[in-house]
């Protein structure tokens, strides 16, 4: 079969699995597709890794068809500028949380995105840029200036949108979680800004709220 013809088949297959009830939760999060996300699973695990048949799913433009692209291409095969442009293309939540999470951050221009995303006048690149510093806070802060980002946070999270100021928020809890030389001030920050303080939290979730996300992490890694 032809590329096209597989892409075709696999679109119908994505559209047969499409539940309306899904959808219209998946509306109201701001996306749009209706395919449970196991089942998609399941697609992706037997075609497994197949980065041009991905390259094409993407070009589509179906979020269902560029979820499951993701699950099966190569990230470091991407290049910086496909990354940027797929990330720019990339409008609905889970697509975007995805790529940056699956892709993005396995691919090999993680840190020059990270740098570029984050100063970006578009918040929903931003917010890319801020979770991926939020990958280094937790996993590789050498290099990182803390102080400065607490600074940044401090005077830009509490006017940001909102996808941008909930990765600034996440900045702010791990900075507290993972580095105590700066917990006290990341929590004094949460305690001023009081950002996501309202969110509301199923039971046996963890708020959002900086100042108890910190306190409720720190407390499970230390057992005190």
């Amino acid at each position: 079969m032809t590329d096209q013809v597989i892409v075709d088949a696999l679109l119908a297959e994505l559209a047969a699995l499409d539940d309306p009830k899904a959808r219209a939760v998946n509306e109201r999060h701001g996306d749009d597709h209706g395919v449970n996300l196991g089942k998609l699973r399941a697609i992706a695990k037997r075609l497994k890794t197949q980065h041009d048949l991905a390259r094409s799913l993407w070009a589509t433009g179906d979020s269902a068809a560029r979820l499951l692209a993701i699950l099966i291409c190569r990230p470091k095969e991407f290049t910086a500028g496909e990354l940027d442009a797929m990330l720019r293309s990339a409008r609905t939540p889970k697509v975007h949380d995805w790529l940056v999470n699956y892709v993005v951050k396995n691919s090999r221009q993680a840190e020059e995105l990270r740098l570029s995303w984050s100063a970006d006048p578009d918040p929903v690149v931003a917010s890319a840029g801020w979770a991926l510093t939020t990958e280094r806070v937790a996993k590789k802060p050498a290099g990182l200036d803390l102080a400065a980002l607490l600074d940044v946070i401090e005077a830009e999270m509490k006017a940001a949108p909102d996808r941008l100021q909930w990765a600034m928020n996440h900045c702010l809890a791990q900075i507290g979680i993972e580095h105590p030389g700066h917990r006290a001030r990341a929590i004094g920050i949460g305690e001023r800004l009081r950002v996501l303080e309202d969110y509301p939290t199923p039971p046996g979730c963890t708020s959002p709220y900086a100042p108890i996300w910190i306190s409720e992490m720190v407390q499970r890694k230390t057992g005190s």
